[in-house]
């Protein structure tokens, strides 16, 4: 079942901030009132994801120059964040919020958990100021994912929401031309 267009569930974690050492408890809440990328990932101290993690960190600036907070979630907890934190030189460079999941309750609420292994698959998700996912993506675990192409795909989300009755038609960019739906345009794209 697709989780576009609803609401993000409920939850309550506790987090490793690593722009600031700290850890913090974070719900659902704090992924409302802004945009939200949430991208899953299935362990700490592998292969694929600190190569995921440190290009999600290359496009963090751009990401919050467009409104968006990004947060990293593993059914690891946030003790085994900080420490990969703390001894990894690609996850040492990481600015965002990396939560911790144990109890899996946010993986199942992405529907992102395979249940077998205890976690994660590769998941991202764009969600609005209003907590509704306008986006996702869940990639096998052997296939690593490019963040820049987030940045499209928020600016495309953002207009669509700033422009109600308009839509952005692939490969659209900041500034290119939208559709309007009607029946003028029936058969004629």
């Amino acid at each position: 079942m697709s989780l576009i267009g609803k609401e993000i569930q409920t939850f309550k974690a506790t987090a490793y901030n690593s722009g600031n050492g700290e850890f913090i408890d974070i719900t659902d809440e704090n992924m409302k009132g802004q945009w939200s990328v949430v991208c899953f990932y299935p362990a700490d101290f592998t292969f694929v994801c600190p190569t995921e993690l440190e290009d999600l960190q290359n496009q963090y600036a751009t990401l919050k120059d467009l409104g968006v907070e990004v947060y990293s979630v593993s059914t690891d907890t946030h003790f085994t964040h900080k420490a990969w934190h703390d001894h990894s030189d690609a996850i040492s460079k990481l600015e965002y919020i990396m939560i911790g999941d144990p109890s899996q309750t946010i993986s199942r609420n992405f529907d992102v958990l395979d249940e077998e292994a205890g976690l994660a698959q590769r998941g991202t998700f764009i969600i609005d100021p209003d907590g509704i996912v306008q986006a996702a993506e869940i990639n096998a675990d052997g296939i690593g994912r490019d963040a820049s192409t987030l940045i499209d795909k928020i600016k495309a989300a953002q207009y669509v929401r700033n422009n109600p009755g308009e839509v952005c038609p692939a490969k659209w960019q900041e500034g290119g031309e939208t559709l309007k739906p009607s029946l003028d345009l029936v058969g004629k794209i």
